[in-house]
């Protein structure tokens, strides 16, 4: 049975792996369709296609928006798939977005500078991919030779970026339902990222009418996660998504693909 996985990243935004290496790992997983859906950026669409092509493997527009739900004073992430490439809405949105991360990130390495750790800037150049901005993941490869989920890894990284440490505090993130109206803008579908990661399930009913789908197959989801999206799903007919999130070496070990029989009718909609 042939799978699919509709959430994976890439070193175009805060993955290890270049595209291509995602792309022969999913292939070695039976996965016939797959969407990057890196960070405020729809630029590894491009860069993917004619390899994923090569190797049979159906390659759909994807991007996770890094939102904020103002109301809750909580982050958000909402996933687009199949927008207008062109995404002029999107971009509005996203493009000084990114700027704002890269800004910051320069900012958070200057501030790990004066707490008395060297940061060997070509060592984080040396992981940032194609669109050139710089993410947590690249400065942690930077300043650290334990894997994500090795304890001392998890322990600097909070020491540094969490509970007021020296480079602790975050960027501007969009609104939310800005977030969702931009991509219906650019005729894309509207999927609300791991509701159960981030606690969206509020902001999902509030906004059900901008909002296509729910992602209800993550990493982060349990049984309690699956039976809320069910409810959402048979109250206002969405569409359910699911993936791996795989991030390769910047994030938790995962197999990517997902073979739930559920997801065919999603899989028919990009068809």
């Amino acid at each position: 049975m042939s799978k699919i996985d509709l959430h994976v990243h890439s070193n175009f935004s805060d993955g290890k792996d270049n595209v291509n290496k995602v792309l022969d790992l999913a292939k070695a997983e039976d996965v016939s369709m797959l969407s990057f859906v890196d960070h405020d950026t729809n630029m590894t669409y491009y860069e993917a296609l004619p390899f994923a092509k090569s190797i049979g493997i159906d390659l759909i527009p994807g991007i996770e928006i890094s939102a904020y739900d103002f109301k809750r004073d909580r982050k958000v992430h909402i996933l687009g798939y199949n927008y207008n490439l062109d995404a002029p809405n999107i971009k509005k949105l996203t493009v000084p977005l990114l700027n704002r991360r890269h800004q910051h990130s320069l900012w958070q390495i200057e501030q790990i500078k004066n707490y008395g750790i060297d940061v060997d800037m070509d060592k984080v150049m040396a992981t940032v991919g194609p669109v050139g901005v710089i993410y947590k993941q690249h400065i942690m490869h930077a300043i650290c030779d334990e894997h994500y989920t090795n304890a001392r890894y998890t322990t600097k990284y909070r020491t540094l970026f969490k509970n007021k440490g020296p480079a602790s505090g975050d960027i501007e993130y969009v609104d939310a339902i800005e977030a969702l109206k931009a991509i219906r803008a650019d005729d894309g579908y509207a999927v609300i990222a791991h509701p159960g990661q981030l606690n969206s399930y509020d902001l999902i009913e509030e906004n059900a009418e901008l909002i296509d789908g729910v992602e209800k197959y993550h990493p982060d989801h349990d049984q309690m996660d699956y039976e809320k999206v069910d409810a959402l799903v048979e109250q206002y007919d969405f569409f359910i998504t699911g993936g791996s999130d795989y991030h390769g070496d910047f994030g938790a070990t995962v197999d990517i693909g997902l073979d739930d029989e559920l997801l065919s009718k999603t899989e028919a909609l990009f068809r």
